[in-house]
């Protein structure tokens, strides 16, 4: 590359940055704007600020005196506005400089929070459909400037003149854009529609479309926003806000909860899902900034725990980032973001307090997002722990209706030990809750703040074993040839073998077997194998005496009694690992690779027994 002669510049000279125009709009259009749609947001942001500075000066003026003007006839797009406009000098400090915004000037800067935009950049959002930008502006802070025509190009070149003040003569600037023959999808006459009544329809200032046809233009925010109307009543004012709801997220919502922080100039509501949603899903809200839609997919305006709604709110504090589809993270958002959890509170509150039937469909949908909530907010803890469902061993119930029945409650660490021992505890009447599920056994552990009347205890495998009836000596006697061949059938998975009488009768065997036991066995098999290496002596200085499973076989289930009476070893053997198979399938957990290769090897060998007996 040979580049152009140009004189030296002094050693330690001051140079400028040169800019590539091109360069800047392709680096804008791939990682600062979603979309080239947000050409015409950026173009309503600048009029509606605009607009604000014009009110500045003119206090006085009827609310209506001031809008914007949206013109597309699929050759042009033209966004005109009677706001505080522009005089030459503005022009070459604003427009011509990139990064600089007029929000900047010395006057506004003090009182910036009342624009939308702060960062001087979204006029080149116009280079994503156009490569030309025309802007004719006339200021009404100096009413006796002449109006000025400023012209840029996406090659980054530029020109600047006055014309005479009928040119326009009203104040007000006009943006007018030719679309490139690629950006038809975002500039035709309907999508512009679109794209204003999608951006702007909470706009506090008038705002019109024409398409050219000669008609009159169309208003594109005819009403305020739903909760800034007046209702006749308060049910009137509900059902309008359900609907609009319907309208802006597409479902029926289970309730409305109204959303009012003047302290930052937030409005809005949040809509209730009426089904469940995955744990930890979080849904995008749509956040306007002083009516101007800012993002659809903001996450961050709620908790993660309020997973169970959506919002639209309109604020008038909150900080746009530079891309001005999503919020700034500081201190104001936080706050925001607190206190805004702290309607959703109250609204569980009242619901459990007055409406008892929404409360029950709510938590019918949304029991996994109370829960989380309740596990760090005592309130939400003793408003609602006894409504809130568990898996029992009586069934799918509430805490409240369980303790009625067993001042005792027993709580499983995981969902497969609850399956172990749910029909075996029901049976002999212990109340066993399924602690397996996310939030569960913390919550049910909190029951007693709640009902000190009631005890809650983890259970532990001997309590169980504790109410399962021994058999008399003279059927472990009978029995003990057969259970020292199953204790060496099964030893390969470390574990026992025991029998017992225990309800229901059809049950033939019980595995008490937990994941915490599997994995100490698993670990102490790894530290036999690498025994001598450095793992193992690594291992072997944390070993302890691995816990064993339980295969406790029931002495009341017909299958049992005629499998303790084999006297056939390789026959009682098989069908010691027929009834250790079973058992692992009944407690629901994963099977390891040697239990599957049992369970298909003693079905297999059963089959070719009874097969050489009938023949």
């Amino acid at each position: 590359m040979t580049l152009p002669d140009t004189p030296l510049s002094p050693a330690g000279a001051d140079r400028t940055f040169q800019v590539d125009l091109r360069g800047l709009v392709d680096l804008l259009s791939h990682h600062l704007y979603s979309s080239p749609r947000v050409y015409l947001r950026e173009l309503m942001q600048n009029a509606v600020d605009a607009l604000t500075a014009r009110r500045r000066l003119e206090p006085a003026a009827p609310a209506d005196a001031f809008g914007i003007r949206l013109y597309a006839d699929g050759s042009v797009v033209r966004v005109e506005d009677d706001g505080v406009g522009l005089t030459e000098a503005d022009v070459h400090t604003f427009l011509a400089t990139i990064g600089r915004s007029s929000k900047r000037a010395e006057k506004i800067a003090e009182q910036r929070a009342d624009f939308i935009g702060q960062f001087g950049i979204g006029l080149l959002s116009c280079f994503l459909v156009a490569d030309e930008i025309h802007v004719l502006s006339r200021s009404a802070a100096t009413p006796e400037a002449p109006a000025v025509e400023w012209r840029g190009r996406g090659d980054g070149s530029y020109t600047v003149r006055t014309l005479p003040a009928s040119a326009r003569p009203r104040p007000g600037t006009t943006v007018t854009l030719t679309p490139r023959a690629d950006a038809g999808e975002w500039t035709r006459p309907v999508q512009v529609r679109t794209l204003a009544r999608h951006f702007g329809s909470l706009l506090r200032h008038p705002v019109t479309f024409d398409d050219g046809t000669g008609g009159p233009g169309a208003p594109v925010n005819p009403e305020p926003a739903p909760w800034a109307r007046t209702y006749p009543t308060p049910g009137a004012r509900s059902r309008a806000l359900a609907a609009y709801g319907a309208e802006v997220f597409g479902f029926t919502p289970l309730d409305t909860i109204e959303l009012d922080l003047p302290a930052v100039g937030l409005k809005g509501i949040a809509c209730v899902l009426p089904e469940a949603v995955p744990a930890g899903r979080r849904h995008g809200h749509r956040v306007h900034v002083k009516g101007m839609l800012l993002s659809e997919q903001a996450e961050e305006i709620l908790p993660e725990w309020a997973f169970f709604v959506r919002c639209v709110v309109d604020a008038e504090s909150l900080r746009p980032t530079a891309s001005r589809e999503s919020l700034y993270e500081d201190d104001t958002l936080a706050a925001v973001r607190d206190a805004l959890a702290e309607r959703l509170r109250a609204w569980i509150a009242r619901a459990a307090a007055s409406d008892p039937d929404l409360l029950a469909r709510f938590l019918q949908a949304h029991h996994l997002a109370v829960k989380s909530l309740a596990v760090h907010d005592d309130e939400i803890l003793r408003m609602l722990l006894p409504w809130l469902p568990f898996e029992t061993t009586d069934g799918h119930s509430t805490l409240d209706e369980f303790a009625r029945t067993h001042r005792t409650v027993l709580v499983t660490s995981s969902v497969e030990e609850f399956r172990q021992v749910a029909a075996i505890a029901s049976a002999a009447g212990l109340g066993v809750v399924n602690g397996g599920y996310t939030y569960d056994r913390e919550l049910v552990h909190r029951l007693p703040e709640i009902r000190p009347e009631v005890s809650v205890a983890d259970l532990d495998p001997a309590t169980l074993t504790a109410h399962l009836d021994p058999v008399d000596r003279e059927t472990e006697l009978a029995a003990a040839a057969y259970l020292a061949l199953a204790r060496d059938a099964l030893a390969v998975f470390d574990c026992d073998v025991a029998l017992r009488t225990f309800q229901p009768a059809s049950a033939p065997a019980l595995l008490m077997d937990s994941r915490e036991a599997r994995h100490e066995r698993t670990r102490s098999q790894l530290a036999r194998e690498q025994e001598g290496g450095v793992w193992g002596d690594i291992l072997g200085a944390l070993r302890q005496e691995a816990p064993r499973a339980q295969l406790i076989l029931n002495q009341l289930n017909p299958l049992v009694r005629t499998a303790v009476a084999i006297d056939e070893p390789e026959l009682a053997r098989t069908s010691a690992e027929a009834l250790y198979g079973q058992a692992a399938m009944l407690s629901r957990r994963p099977l390891r690779p040697a239990e599957s290769s049992l369970i298909n090897r003693s079905f297999l060998d059963l089959l070719a027994h009874a097969l050489r007996k009938d023949s």
